[in-house]
């Protein structure tokens, strides 16, 4: 029997995804993954978005700066600097325990990738600090290579067909983030349209982010899967998974802290 600790998008606020980890004893004072996640007992789940805060009162926190200019070359440098830095301290946790901590590639990472999308929010935000072409600065060799990696899908269990994580949804074209993804109104309204897509895809469980919901942490018991972008909401799922019973995900609860 595993635990699996799921945290929804981080969007930069890497201060809280580190406090859930020490509240779900999965990274101790220093960082470091703790004897539970170093021996596979605990597995953690980062369901993706780790780039790009939500708005610019985020921005300037991440920053350092009292306000925020996203046409300031100077602003967007502090910002790619600060969130490069942050990368960074995730990825030795990660590389400390390899077999147990796993990151999904949300859309925003994919975007800092692969910049043929300039991504923005309602208010008109653009999150070019790591666009050179739009007066930010490029994501470091080393990070690149590394959220290179990122897994688009994690399926665990018999066939992959017991639990299932992903940053959108069990579909598998919602983990390609090309013109048809922005186009689509699905990737945000699926959950409510179309719940059965995890019954549909043979899942036992499925764990969801992408899609921020009023409240914290949605369990939808029914249709048997959780959307978890809820960090700002200070909440991360846990789940036991079990091969050997007939039932093998039990979910545990949505953990504020």
């Amino acid at each position: 029997m595993r635990k699996f600790i799921a945290i929804g998008d981080v969007h930069a606020d890497f201060d809280t995804m580190w406090a859930a980890l020490r509240a779900a004893s999965c990274a101790d004072a220093q960082g470091r993954p703790t004897p539970p996640v170093q021996a596979g007992l605990f597995q953690v789940v980062l369901i993706g978005d780790l780039v790009h805060p939500k708005n610019e009162r985020e921005y300037a926190r991440v920053a350092g700066l009292p306000r925020f200019n996203a046409s300031d070359p100077d602003h967007l440098t502090l910002a790619a600097r600060e969130q490069a830095r942050q990368l960074d301290r995730l990825r030795e946790y990660q590389l400390q325990a390899p077999h147990a901590v796993h990151i999904l590639l949300g859309n925003h990472d994919d975007a800092v990738l692969h910049p043929r999308f300039v991504l923005g929010t309602s208010s008109g935000l653009k999150h070019v600090e790591f666009d050179p072409t739009h007066g930010g600065v490029p994501l470091p060799a080393h990070l690149h290579e590394w959220m290179s990696t990122f897994l688009r899908e994690l399926r665990v269990g018999s066939a992959g067909g017991d639990l299932h994580f992903a940053h959108v949804s069990p579909l598998p074209a919602h983990t390609h983030y090309d013109d048809l993804f922005y186009a689509d109104h699905s990737p945000k309204r699926w959950f409510v349209d179309a719940p059965d897509y995890v019954r549909m895809a043979g899942l036992q469980y499925g764990v969801y982010g992408h899609t921020q919901i009023q409240g914290g942490i949605l369990l939808e018991d029914d249709h048997r899967f959780a959307m978890i972008d809820a960090l700002q909401s200070r909440e991360y799922l846990e789940l036991m998974f079990d091969p050997a019973s007939t039932d093998p995900v039990r979910v545990v609860r949505a953990v504020p802290f």
